[in-house]
């Protein structure tokens, strides 16, 4: 799979060369580039942004850049292209699986006031929220949405560590300890250290319906 970011802020996206995804990069399971709208504006003081017809507070993204990346980086559009907006559709973990089978996404990151709405007519296929609060850009949501869909690319995590997590069924994710059996006068429950799988599973699964009663009771809906 190949990511492909749009932002005028590309140091903010080191984190994804750390971890997991950036080892993931190294071994040439995923390819993530980031490009710098600056690099396709027309002004010569690689200016990208303009103050909003209608006035108001803030300035907002120009189209022509914006526009000029996207065919640049996908000239025949076979990406699925995505705008970070807090005005898009709630992003969650069904979205994840959808967007694991697109070969190339083009992630594009508003900033300021957002982005000319020409430029998400013509160039853009959906719009996705992280959730329901507005932050100073899309980078952080990029990085989101890069990071939950590059563990389902194959070969990047074991298939083992992506069963029985949180939102598998619906459910969130049991409690988990490792050593020492005690700490700080608290220890790890019995059942964890019997063998008994069949009775660990059991556990398991109590304990995630009730976590997810505790914190997300919309999820038993």
């Amino acid at each position: 799979m190949k990511i492909t970011i749009l932002t005028l802020f590309p140091e903010m996206f080191t984190p994804l060369s750390e971890s997991i995804v950036g080892r993931a990069v190294k071994e040439g399971k995923l390819t993530i580039d980031v490009v710098n709208l600056r690099d396709y504006t027309e002004d010569k003081h690689l200016k990208c942004d303009d103050y909003p017809f209608g006035g108001g507070a803030g300035m907002v993204m120009m189209a022509q850049p914006i526009g000029s990346a996207i065919e640049a980086v996908d000239p025949e559009h076979k990406a699925r292209r995505i705008y970070l907006s807090p005005k898009g559709k709630t992003f969650c973990q069904e979205k994840v699986f959808e967007l694991v089978n697109a070969e190339h996404l083009v992630l594009l990151c508003g900033h300021y006031e957002g982005i000319d709405q020409r430029a998400i007519d013509l160039f853009i296929d959906e719009e996705l929220s992280i959730g329901d609060y507005v932050l100073t850009g899309g980078e952080l949501p990029a990085m989101v949405v890069a990071d939950c869909v590059a563990r389902y690319v194959d070969g990047v995590l074991s298939p083992e560590s992506l069963v029985q997590e949180s939102f598998s069924e619906n459910l969130l994710e049991y409690p988990q300890y490792t050593r020492p059996v005690e700490y700080r006068g608290l220890t790890v429950p019995e059942v964890l250290r019997s063998g008994n799988h069949g009775e660990i599973d059991k556990w398991r699964r109590e304990q995630s319906l009730a976590v997810t009663k505790k914190n997300r009771p919309d999820l038993l809906k």
